[in-house]
């Protein structure tokens, strides 16, 4: 019998895969072609590329798995080239190749495949019931008290619930932001889970009488409306964390999901004893989650949290939570060496008072990044974190905002992809993804996903104005900005954002004379860009008295602006935006040495290798710091690496804005607008 098979065709068939190294392509094949699925199908969906787009993936790599099997066997690679597989020679325990080398090919292919086959029944079968089992979307409780104004002390209960669901690694959680659209609404249980991706939603409602609350929860099957598991809990105030313990365990159990003893214990861990500290930390807490806080929510969101910890010193969540707040308010709002050590002193007593709690590493992670930049430490604080909160898209959020400084494009909008498959609807998340294909200059990829954070936040202004920066920066087309801003009352404008753009967009136009006016009626005094230097009204109005030509009231109002931004560097001698602004000011007043000696001063403190982000833009600052300065090829030089760099300056941007006139006599700006003109 055996000899029998020894002496058959299929027997031979094998023995000559063995030759060309059928096996082993094979093999390579399969691991590679796993790695391309698991990437496009974490990838794609984040893209809001069509769910077909993932099929279309897996179906290319499986029927290339033949192809290239049949390739393998008919022929060898190497360091020839490419050459036509010789006839076997015999070889041990191998009977003399036998004729139909057709024959093989043919069998090869079949047995290809129907190995493919075999396996995208599998892949796409799973990939089409992709719902987790074990996943959870916890929408907002309703408040059932009579005094409406428990409604945050509801929505406390409803995100205490869904922390501890987080901490639980066999569970996918979906995050607070993308549940909040449907407080209030009545619930359609399948569109729900359809459109968070998810096999289970828990819903539920508050009601709290003095000392006395009651919860009564429901977990519902997203696939067919059936309720899975319910509870009611009467309890006394004081008892609250025991209830939401008990809550993740029971929704754990019902989920059939495992918890492994750390997580039990992060769980049943209170985080205050002091209940009075603990709703001064939900409603903190509710407001700094809010995608459109301004300043005066978070200095109100600070006050929160230091009476919280004044009422409770060992509160080390209420710690962390400060410390984030106090790094964030340095990096983009004031870039203090008061705020930056508060931000410190947080994060060491949270790790202090609980080395083991995650947002204590989290807040360290955040102080590393915002205060430090050091961006290595930040990740390895990151990491322990995600050990402790598995389902948090913050955490993912912060990593890839790191990864896109240290210029790792592709790995940041992966880190983003997975954060917005935790949280698909939150518009902070979908914004910053959208920024990294912005910079990138992928604009149809920006778009599309510019275009679902503006319809998960409708009012916010932010990203309706980086919608319509897609159409300027791919194709100088005003329209959508014109749009924008013409539907936007003047009057309204806490951070100076809109002032911004519109002194943007009027200068493109070169409508200076109503710009002049819009800055004089705007109510705020300064504003930001894509930096955290504040920029002055006084400054603004000056360029735009440059663009006109009335040299007398622009030295004015540079004069002006120049005292603001020095009092900006003395505050803050280590900010690289506030040299470059202060340098432009000196330019414009004539002191090119001094201006370039800042332009170099702003890009030593934060340069392009340090930075991928935000460093490019100071190189345009210093581009036009040396334009200014009468050094033409220095600024036509940083011009044309800025143009070829992430986060650079566009050609639509350099042919529209005015600022940019004293180089467009000279024929080397004509050749720059030539060679980039087809920049998509």
């Amino acid at each position: 019998m055996g000899n029998s098979f020894k002496s058959s065709r299929l027997y031979g068939f094998f023995c000559e895969l063995r030759r060309p190294k059928v096996y082993r392509v094979a093999a390579g094949y399969g691991v590679v072609g796993w790695l391309i699925i698991q990437f496009a199908a974490t990838v794609l969906p984040a893209l809001t590329l069509p769910a077909w787009s993932t099929r279309l993936v897996i179906i290319l790599v499986l029927a290339g798995f033949p192809i290239a099997l049949i390739l393998a066997w008919a022929f060898d690679l190497g360091s020839g080239g490419i050459t036509r597989t010789p006839d076997p020679a015999p070889v041990a325990e191998c009977p003399p190749a036998l004729p139909g080398r057709r024959r093989n090919i043919f069998t090869l292919a079949v047995v290809g495949l129907l190995i493919s086959a075999v396996i995208g029944y599998f892949v796409l079968a799973r990939g089409s019931s992709r719902k987790m089992e074990k996943s959870i979307a916890v929408l907002p409780f309703a408040n059932f008290s009579d005094d409406q104004a428990n409604a945050y002390f509801a929505d406390g209960i409803q995100d205490d619930v869904l922390t501890n669901l987080a901490k639980i690694s066999a569970l996918k959680v979906i995050s607070r932001t993308s549940v909040l659209p449907y407080r209030g609404q009545t619930h359609n249980i399948r569109e729900i889970g359809k459109a968070l991706n998810v096999a289970t939603v828990l819903e539920g409602s508050v009601r709290r009488e003095g000392k006395r609350v009651r919860i009564n929860v429901q977990l519902i099957d997203a696939s067919n409306d059936r309720h899975l598991w319910a509870q009611v809990y009467d309890r006394e105030l004081t008892d609250m964390f025991a209830v939401q313990s008990e809550l993740a365990r029971e929704i754990a159990g019902a989920l059939r999901a495992t918890l492994a003893p750390a997580e039990q214990e992060r769980i049943d861990r209170k985080p205050t004893q002091n209940g009075d500290a603990y709703l001064l930390y939900q409603e903190a807490h509710e407001i700094f989650s809010r995608p459109d806080r301004h300043h005066d929510d978070l200095a109100r969101v600070e006050g929160l949290y230091e009476k919280a910890i004044t009422l409770d010193p060992n509160f080390a969540l209420a710690q962390a939570r400060l410390s984030h707040l106090e790094s964030w308010m340095f990096y983009a709002i004031e870039p203090l060496p008061a705020r930056a050590q508060k931000a410190r002193a947080a994060a060491e007593e949270a790790l202090r008072l609980q080395p083991d709690l995650p947002e204590s590493h989290l807040a360290m992670g955040y102080v590393d990044y915002y205060v430090d930049r050091d961006y290595d430490s930040a990740l390895g604080e990151f990491a322990v974190a995600r050990g402790g909160l598995p389902n948090d898209p913050g955490i993912f959020r912060a990593m890839a905002a790191i990864q896109r400084r240290q210029g790792k494009w592709q790995e940041s909008s992966a880190s983003y992809a997975k954060a917005v498959s935790l949280d698909p609807k939150d518009p902070i998340l979908l914004e910053n993804m959208g920024m990294n294909y912005l910079a990138t200059r992928d604009y149809a990829t920006a778009a599309r996903i510019f275009d679902r954070a503006v319809k998960a936040a409708p009012e916010t202004f932010t990203i309706q104005e980086l919608r319509a920066r897609v159409d300027l920066y791919s194709k100088g087309d005003l329209r959508a900005m014109q749009s924008l801003l013409g539907s936007w009352p003047e009057n309204i404008d806490p951070n100076g954002t809109i002032t911004l753009s519109r002194y943007n967009l009027k200068m493109y136009e070169r409508k200076f004379q109503e710009l002049i006016e819009i800055l004089q009626r705007s109510p705020a005094e300064k504003s930001r860009g894509e930096t955290s230097a504040p920029i002055s009204k006084e400054f603004l109005q000056a360029t735009v008295y440059a663009a006109m030509k009335d040299e007398v009231r622009a030295q004015a109002s540079y004069l002006e602006a120049r005292v603001k931004a020095e009092k900006a560097v003395q505050e803050s001698p280590e900010d690289g935006p506030r040299h470059a602004l202060l340098g432009l000011i000196y330019a414009g007043l004539g002191r090119g040495e001094e201006a370039k000696a800042e332009a170099k001063r702003a890009v030593d403190l934060l340069p392009e290798t340090k930075d991928a982000f935000d460093g490019p833009i100071l190189v345009i600052s210093r581009a036009r710091i040396h334009m200014l300065s009468g050094d033409l090829d220095t600024a036509f030089a940083l011009l044309d690496r800025s143009l070829q760099t992430p986060s650079g300056i566009t050609i639509h941007e350099l042919r529209l804005d005015p600022i940019w006139d004293p180089l467009r006599a000279d024929s080397r700006f004509q050749q720059m607008l030539a060679k980039f003109g087809a920049q998509k």
